[in-house]
């Protein structure tokens, strides 16, 4: 008999731990390996159907008493910015970003260190190394780039780099309907700049001239305090049972 190989993912079950966003949770998830020649067709279709990238895993919640995460996307060709976000627009006007391979450097974990010690001291990823960092950025079989954003200089219309110190990163995967923001980080004692924000913004604008429709955001919690800022960018796409539906506009 003639054995062919399956084409098809092994998913495997996470043991139940506390919930980082709902005070007396437990999360579980369940998730699969991206390897090989297939993995950006199969990030895009688990993308596309809940899941979130990290490294050469993809994952979702599988919890068994909690279904608060939802997955959501941008719609990058309807989004009208607010005023508010025409002022985040403004305020980074100095700030240009440059698309880069997926290679970590010295200069990026530094920024990524302060990051995390100024944001997210006791957060799950406070006690990342320098090759921990290494391999969040590199251990990928998709389409990543790393965008580093520095202020704009003389030779910026040519080079489209920026100059000086490094004020942001995003982590970014490109997939065939949108690009997806794995993670990103910045300076966190410029808060008049905004700069979350501001990422977010520039990965629309990134989208649209790409002429990819959406921009996932990853999960958003109801209530939660550490996602209540993804809602604000609309109109948006929530994962339901139903699939992708389009969710009520906020409030500007």
């Amino acid at each position: 008999m003639t054995h062919h190989p399956t084409q098809s993912p092994q998913f495997f079950l996470t043991a139940p731990s506390p919930c980082p966003y709902i005070d007396g949770q437990y999360e579980r998830k369940v998730f699969t390996h991206l390897v090989g020649d297939k993995a950006p067709e199969m990030n895009d279709l688990l993308t596309q159907g809940g899941f979130r990238r990290s490294q050469n895993i993809a994952y979702r919640p599988a919890c068994e008493t909690c279904r608060g995460c939802v997955s959501v996307r941008i719609l990058a060709n309807e989004f009208e910015p607010s005023r508010n976000m025409k002022r985040v627009l403004r305020r980074n006007a100095d700030l240009v970003g440059a698309v880069h391979d997926a290679e970590p450097t010295t200069e990026q974990y530094s920024l990524f260190r302060t990051y995390l010690d100024a944001r997210h001291r006791k957060g799950g990823m406070s006690d990342m190394t320098v090759l921990d960092y290494a391999m969040m950025v590199e251990d990928t079989h998709v389409d990543t780039k790393v965008i580093e954003y520095r202020r704009r200089g003389p030779d910026t219309f040519i080079t489209g780099r920026g100059e000086g110190e490094l004020i942001a990163v995003a982590l970014t995967d490109r997939m065939s309907d949108g690009l997806s923001m794995v993670y990103s980080f910045y300076v966190p004692d410029q808060e008049d700049r905004s700069l979350g924000s501001f990422l977010i913004l520039d990965h629309i604008a990134r989208a649209r001239a790409a002429g990819l429709p959406h921009v996932y955001l990853g999960y958003w919690v109801a209530g939660s305090r550490k996602m209540a800022y993804k809602i604000r960018f609309g109109p948006q796409e929530h994962l339901g049972p139903r699939g992708w539906e389009r969710h009520a506009e906020p409030v500007a």
